[in-house]
């Protein structure tokens, strides 16, 4: 068959392909759906965030995963951005720092990278589902029936444990002793919230130009109020933090300080109701009042109490929504796993990558990035070790 194997057909397996296809290695790429990238295509329906345009020490520190660095580093938004320009396609900076292809959706890019992937020679079998090894041998159930291939190094990128109609199970873990993973949690999730009767006409409804805070600083960004509970970037932003036991809060006037937010609702109310008050005063949508009167009934009446309650409303909720729904996942193969060149110390001559590896980050370019960096770190790293005159140790 071919002397170099990857197992996951997302951005980190192919990635890691082509860095071995070009350091001269036949290389076969085995995926258990029926076509490749399935995830890669769904995160560029609502525009495909491939990395972010920021200072490197700022993105670098969103990743919850220092061991990652030094692949981060090697690969970072420059490089992507290059990638992608070097597949003929147009890339854009929106005022958000977000960079994104001209054509937004992922199939461009993923037909330019397959085609450029076949002139290289790597090879793709779909419908194979990697079940374990036999001594060396991966062992795969094929329609064909089962198969056994003992390449001469595998790198395995076959993703977290959310999405798993995509591909993304996580059953690959039942493979792996105990002592070398990290569980597996949600990550860039929502949030269940049993809304009363009172919301059911603000379902469906975004919520904009807001900002939420987890026991750090408010970060802004948009939810939908969901039948289920609170969706959006802006809470996936600060949902590890909640996840971990951080008290999630909304800051409904991200605009305006907690002193000036108290004047105006200081001003001579008149007859006005409460309500009334603080629409005209605070010129609060009906959702962001509906909020108020959701999680804080009855309002308080003093002013420094309203406040402090619309700059840092408390979300009670019921935990994330379940895991196969989160954006990403963290947990894995925990960094003790792997050697620096991300090969298992447990099996000389495999390799990992993407998320299969214990890290997390949010959404915002950052995890197409560091699925693409890891990719490429093992891809290379596999291609040095097929090169030695004995690929039996680990360094």
């Amino acid at each position: 068959m071919s002397d170099a194997l990857v197992i996951g057909a997302g951005p980190a397996g192919l990635m890691a392909a082509e860095m071995l296809a070009d350091a001269g290695r036949s290389v076969t790429v085995a995926e258990q759906k029926p076509s490749v990238g399935r995830k890669f295509l769904m995160a560029g329906k609502s525009g495909l965030n491939l990395t972010k345009d920021e200072p490197e020490a700022e993105f670098f520190s969103t990743f919850k995963a220092d061991w990652l660095l030094p692949a981060l580093r090697e690969f970072g938004p420059v490089d992507v951005m290059a990638w992608a320009e070097d597949l003929e396609q147009q890339i854009f900076t929106g005022s958000s720092g977000r960079v994104f292809p001209k054509a937004m959706k992922a199939s461009p890019l993923l037909r330019a990278w397959l085609a450029r992937l076949a002139e290289k020679d790597v090879s793709f079998q779909t419908r194979w589902r990697w079940t374990g090894w036999k001594g060396n041998a991966s062992i795969f159930m094929t329609p064909n029936g089962p198969i056994e291939v003992e390449p001469t190094v595998t790198v395995l990128a076959m993703g977290g444990a959310s999405w798993r109609k995509l591909g993304s199970d996580g059953a690959w873990a039942e493979q792996f002793n105990s002592s070398d993973l990290q569980p597996f949690k949600p990550a860039n999730m929502g949030f269940v919230v049993d809304w009363s009767t009172h919301m059911d006409d603000h379902l469906g409804t975004p919520l904009k130009n807001i900002a939420f805070s987890a026991g750090g600083a408010p970060i802004r960004g948009e939810a939908v109020i969901s039948s289920k509970g609170l969706e959006g970037g802006g809470v996936y932003a600060v949902s590890g933090a909640v996840r971990d036991g951080a008290e999630l809060k909304i800051d409904l006037l991200p605009d305006l300080s907690i002193a000036d937010v108290e004047k105006r609702l200081r001003r001579r109310r008149g007859k006005n109701s409460w309500s009334n008050h603080l629409r005209k005063n605070l010129k609060l949508e009906p959702v962001k009042l509906a909020l108020l009167q959701e999680f804080a009934r009855p309002l308080p009446d003093d002013p420094t109490d309203m406040a402090a309650l619309i700059k840092a409303l408390p979300v009670p909720h019921k935990g994330p929504r379940p895991i196969d729904e989160a954006i990403s996942t963290a947990g894995g193969l925990a960094s003790e796993a792997v050697n620096k060149t991300l090969m298992l110390r447990a099996r000389p001559s495999v390799f990992a990558a993407g998320e299969m590896l214990d890290w997390e980050a949010p959404t915002g370019g950052y995890l197409i990035t560091g699925c693409l960096a890891t990719g490429r770190w093992a891809g290379n790293a596999a291609a040095a070790y097929a090169s030695r005159p004995s690929a039996n140790k680990i360094s």
